[in-house]
C-alpha cells in the first residue's frame, strides 16, 4: 500500500518536472541556464556557505556558463538572476509597473501575511509615508544628539572590560535605543526579553521549515509568537488609556488606525511594528562591525577618519558640546568609508522581485509571474563600474556624492528604497566619532565572515576598548 503510494508521488512529481520543462520551449527567448532537480531546484547551491568579499560561487560559475542574466528555480519558483547593472536598476525603478516586491512564502508567513514587504500600491504607500514620521530627515536631525548620548554611555561601559563581541553588542545598543523610539521599550524594566525574541527569531529565519519543538523555525516562530502577543497587549492597552501626546512611533499608528476611513488595520499594524523592530538593528549591526573590520585592516583608513573627526572637534568652541547635525553632514570622509563599507560588505546581497508582465530586455524574455532576482553584489563588484573592485578604497567616492545610483545599490532603489538609510548612516557615523575620538581599539579574536547568503560574524568579533586618556 505504501509502496504504491509513494511510487504515485514520485510519478507525480516527476511527470510536473516534465512538463514544466517542456512548457519552458513556449518562451524561446529566455535566458540560459538550468533548473536543477525537481522540488528542489538549485536552492542547494544557492544556500551553500562562503566566506569571500566576492561574488557568490552560485553566482559567479552561472555568469561564466551563462552570461549575466540567467534562468534557475530557487525557493520553488522560476527564477531569473540578473548580474546586469542597467537590468537591476530597471527592476528597482520599475516598481508597481513592470516588476513588484516578492519574497518566499516560508518568509512571508513568519513576518505576517500584512508585513510591508508583501504590501503593494495604496496601502503600501500608506505605510511608507507614516514610517517617514519615524526616518525623515527631520527625525533624524532631533536624533543626532540622542544617537550620541546612547553610543557614549555604551562606550563607557565596554571600556570597563577585557573584551566584548561587536556584533552582539551594537546589536544590543541598536535594538534598545531603536525600541525605545519605536514603543518605548525598556529592556531593565520589562517583564518581556524582547531582544532574545528577536535573537531567536533571527537565527531560524534562514532554517529547514520544520515547525515541532527544538527545531530553529519552531523556535523562530515562537520568537514572533511572543513578541506579537507583547505588541498587541501594548495596542490594547493604549487603545483603552489614550495619551494625549506623541511619545513613540506607536503613538503615530495608533492615531492613523483610528482615524475614519483610514486603510490600516489592527493586523498591518502589528506586523509593521514587528518589522521596523527587527530591521532596524540587525543589518545596522552588521554593517558598523563590518566598518570597524575594515578599519583594524587598513590602518590608512583609520588615520584619515579620525583626523576628520578630531578636527570636528578643534572647530568647535566648546569641544564636549555634543554632536550637530551641520557637524555631521560635514563629515566628507566618513560617508566615503561608509559608502565603501556597504559597497563592498554587501550586508544584504540580494533581493526578490516578480515579473507582473512579459518583460523583453536585450533580446530575452522575463515571463510574467517569474521571480527575478538582482545580485546587488555583482553591481558592486563589476570591475566596469570600479576600478579593482576587492580592494576596500573609500578614496574611490571622492568625486561622488554617494547616493543611490545603479552603481550603487545598498539600500535598493525606486519607490522601496530603504526607508532607514539615512538612519544606517547615521548610526554609523556617530559611533564613529564616539570611538575614534575618545577610544582606542585592538581586534582580539574573531571576524571572519561567511555568507549564507546574507553575511554572519560565526565567531564573533572581539575587540577591546580603552579610553584614549590611559592609554597615554
Amino acid at each position: 500500500m505504501w509502496v504504491v503510494l509513494i511510487a504515485s508521488v514520485v510519478v507525480l512529481v516527476f511527470t510536473k518536472w516534465v512538463h514544466s520543462w517542456r512548457r519552458l520551449k513556449h518562451y524561446e527567448k529566455l535566458p540560459k541556464g538550468s533548473m536543477g532537480f525537481p522540488l528542489l531546484g538549485e536552492n542547494l547551491d544557492f544556500l551553500t556557505p562562503h566566506s569571500s568579499f566576492d561574488i557568490a560561487p552560485f553566482i559567479e560559475t552561472r555568469m561564466v556558463r551563462y552570461g549575466p542574466i540567467f534562468r534557475t528555480n530557487l525557493m520553488g519558483r522560476r527564477a531569473i538572476v540578473s548580474t546586469d547593472t542597467n537590468l537591476n536598476h530597471l527592476i528597482f525603478q520599475e516598481e508597481g509597473n513592470l516588476f513588484r516586491s516578492w519574497y518566499p512564502d516560508r518568509l512571508t508567513k513568519i513576518f505576517g501575511r500584512q508585513n510591508i514587504l508583501s504590501m503593494h500600491g495604496q496601502n503600501f504607500k500608506s505605510l511608507k509615508n507614516m514610517i517617514i514620521n519615524l526616518y525623515g530627515i527631520e527625525s533624524m536631525k532631533k536624533m543626532v544628539r540622542e544617537v550620541e548620548a546612547s553610543t557614549k554611555t555604551r562606550l563607557r561601559r565596554w571600556s570597563t572590560r577585557n573584551m566584548i563581541d561587536l556584533k552582539d553588542e551594537t546589536a544590543t545598543m541598536i535594538f534598545d535605543f531603536t525600541s525605545k523610539k519605536l514603543i518605548s521599550y525598556d529592556r531593565e524594566s520589562s517583564s518581556e526579553n524582547l531582544r532574545e525574541n528577536f535573537d531567536v527569531f533571527i537565527k531560524g529565519l534562514i532554517s529547514l521549515p520544520l515547525n515541532f519543538p527544538g527545531t530553529a523555525h519552531h523556535k523562530c516562530r515562537q520568537g514572533r509568537k511572543r513578541t506579537m502577543k507583547m505588541l498587541k497587549n501594548m495596542l490594547q492597552e493604549r487603545q483603552a488609556n489614550p495619551r494625549k501626546q506623541h511619545n513613540d512611533f506607536f503613538d503615530y499608528v495608533l492615531e492613523e488606525l483610528e482615524k475614519h476611513g483610514t486603510l490600516l488595520t489592527q493586523e498591518m499594524a502589528l506586523d509593521l511594528m514587528f518589522f521596523l523592530l527587527f530591521a532596524s538593528f540587525e543589518t545596522t549591526s552588521l554593517a558598523l562591525t563590518l566598518a570597524i573590520k575594515f578599519l583594524v585592516d587598513h590602518p590608512r583608513v583609520l588615520t584619515e577618519l579620525t583626523v576628520e573627526h578630531e578636527g570636528i572637534l578643534k572647530n568647535r568652541d566648546k569641544a564636549d558640546s555634543g554632536l550637530t547635525w551641520a557637524e555631521y553632514k560635514s563629515m566628507t570622509f566618513t560617508f566615503q568609508f561608509i559608502n565603501e563599507t556597504l559597497r563592498l560588505g554587501n550586508v544584504a546581497p540580494l533581493i526578490f522581485r516578480e515579473a507582473l508582465k512579459d518583460v523583453e530586455y536585450k533580446g530575452f524574455v522575463i515571463p510574467a509571474g517569474w521571480i527575478v532576482v538582482p545580485s546587488l553584489s555583482a553591481v558592486h563588484l563589476n570591475p566596469e563600474n570600479y576600478v579593482d573592485p576587492l580592494t576596500f578604497n573609500p578614496w574611490r567616492w571622492e568625486k561622488s556624492d554617494g547616493g543611490a545610483s545603479k552603481h550603487l545599490m545598498a539600500f535598493g532603489g525606486g519607490l522601496r528604497f530603504c526607508f532607514g538609510a539615512e538612519f544606517v548612516k547615521l548610526q554609523i557615523a556617530v559611533f564613529l566619532h564616539s570611538l575614534l575620538t575618545s577610544y582606542k581599539f585592538e581586534a582580539i579574536k574573531g571576524g571572519n565572515i561567511i555568507r549564507v547568503p546574507g553575511l554572519q560574524f560565526p565567531d564573533g568579533f572581539h575587540v577591546q576598548i580603552t579610553e584614549k586618556s590611559l592609554c597615554k
